[in-house]
């Protein structure tokens, strides 16, 4: 088997032309990628569930909008916290670990344990999202859509991850390329109207 270069940290751009409906216009943050499959989670995917509603005790430190985002159509019964360390890139901490309870991911952003208890974070986390579910590829099941046209994939910023507006963030991320992907943002949602 070919060797899999990771895209861990990296942002998946649904192309125009990828017409699955739980992934039309997402912008997903891989968490995990290596030869036994990819995971990831959708940024850009609001629901009307407050943080409070779920997890009373994390809604404090959770960014604008205070609700819990819909990571991908995979376990939506399970959570998952995602934070940024502020300053942190790897080597702001000794040992490069992070504060107790959160586990890098890439750079400043991290998972957080979300059975830990929030005082233990509150003064290190800068931005807390919360997901429920999460999106998944089996092995090469990724590759293959990366073959077929269906993402693009470029790098994240720590922002992205605590986007105020989210529903822009498919369009934002895209006009802030260096590349003819910038003209992308501007393709409509619904071409047979143009």
């Amino acid at each position: 088997m070919t060797e899999v270069s990771s895209l861990t940290g990296r942002l998946l751009i649904a192309t125009p032309a990828l017409t699955d409906p739980n992934f039309t216009r997402t912008v997903v943050l891989l968490l995990d990628h290596d030869e036994e499959g990819s995971l990831g989670v959708v940024l850009n995917r609001p629901t009307p569930v407050g943080v409070g509603d779920v997890l009373q005790d994390w809604a404090d430190l959770a960014g604008d909008p205070g609700v819990v985002f819909q990571g991908g159509p995979v376990s939506l019964d399970s959570a998952l916290g995602l934070a940024v360390v502020p300053g942190d890139q790897g080597g702001g901490v000794p040992g490069g670990e992070g504060p107790l309870g959160w586990r890098r991911v890439h750079g400043a952003i991290g998972l957080v344990d979300l059975d830990a208890p929030p005082e233990l974070l509150a003064a290190e986390l800068g931005t807390l999202r919360i997901f429920a579910g999460y999106a998944g590829w089996g092995p090469g099941q990724l590759e293959e859509e990366l073959d077929d046209g269906a993402w693009y994939v470029v790098e994240s910023e720590p922002g992205d991850v605590s986007s105020p507006a989210p529903e822009g963030l498919w369009r934002a991320v895209l006009r802030r390329q260096r590349s003819e992907l910038a003209m992308v943002a501007t393709y409509p949602d619904d071409p047979s109207l143009n």
